[in-house]
């Protein structure tokens, strides 16, 4: 149904004539009401218009080319761990932010000798949080389920070949998600700062230490000194909340939109 630029008592008489639900009309009017002072409808137009012309430029499928019937490998498991990663990196993301209502990145504790304010902050989510413990644990477990997807993922995607040409360059690109996930892993297993985290942290220290010519420089710049303290909680919650979902959304985006225009490698 097109809609055309009218009037209001025109709208109202061309609403008046159609055999609408209260609903519809009801759609109808906020649409007409937002199309006169955003032009809504042009731009949806033209992101149509935009749609068809690029799908018929895609390259088709080896089924599509050939016209088989067997399609049976589009519901093979292994085709589905790019869905799998993606889906638990949105749940890891959305539970994510809702835990950053409630977490602080301090060392320091409220009285000598206590846990550190991260810590009980931590404990606060999991003991006295209504549903904090389950959103804790969707979020670690969603966490955990993107790092074993995205590995087999890029299991299946050496083996299967699926990395040559022309598709060289998504498998560089899920190299560096793959490494970005570590990362992801690493800075969140850092956040809660109890005995695990702070000795993971000097692990992290001495690790990057090791690296000839500007292990120094870098280990200051990631954790704040030689040693784990509030500046490095300080480095690694800004990276895992304000850097990393940034960088891995947009190198997503364009992952899926290459693997979108290239068609998926299928068994052969």
């Amino acid at each position: 149904m097109s809609l055309e630029r009218k009037g209001d008592h025109d709208h109202e008489g061309w609403l008046a004539g159609q055999d609408l639900t209260p609903l519809e009309s009801g759609y109808l009017r906020i649409l007409i009401w937002v199309d006169r002072r955003l032009r809504v409808v042009d731009y949806l137009e033209l992101l149509e218009s935009l749609y068809y012309r690029s799908n018929l430029q895609f390259p088709k499928s080896h089924t599509e080319q050939y016209d088989l019937d067997n399609k049976f490998w589009y519901w093979y498991p292994l085709y589905s761990l790019g869905f799998f990663s993606l889906l638990s990196y949105v749940v890891a993301a959305v539970s994510g932010a809702l835990l950053g209502f409630y977490y602080v990145p301090a060392v320091g504790s409220a009285a000598p000798g206590e846990a550190s304010i991260a810590y009980e902050q931590i404990a606060f989510v999991m003991q006295d949080l209504q549903f904090g413990f389950m959103l804790r644990s969707i979020h670690r477990w969603s966490a955990q389920v993107m790092t074993a997807a995205v590995f087999l993922h890029m299991l299946r995607v050496y083996f299967t070949g699926a990395y040559k040409e022309p598709r060289e360059l998504n498998w560089l690109l899920g190299v560096v998600l793959i490494s970005l996930t570590m990362l992801f892993g690493y800075t969140g297993y850092l956040l809660p700062w109890d005995q695990l985290a702070f000795w993971a942290g000097q692990i992290g220290v001495e690790l990057f230490l090791s690296i000839p010519l500007v292990g120094e420089w870098v280990t200051q710049l990631l954790f704040g000194g030689f040693s784990p303290s509030q500046a490095t909680l300080q480095r690694m919650y800004i990276v895992h909340v304000f850097l990393l979902p940034f960088v891995v959304t947009t190198l997503v985006a364009i992952h899926i939109g290459i693997v979108w225009v290239q068609g998926i490698a299928e068994p052969h």
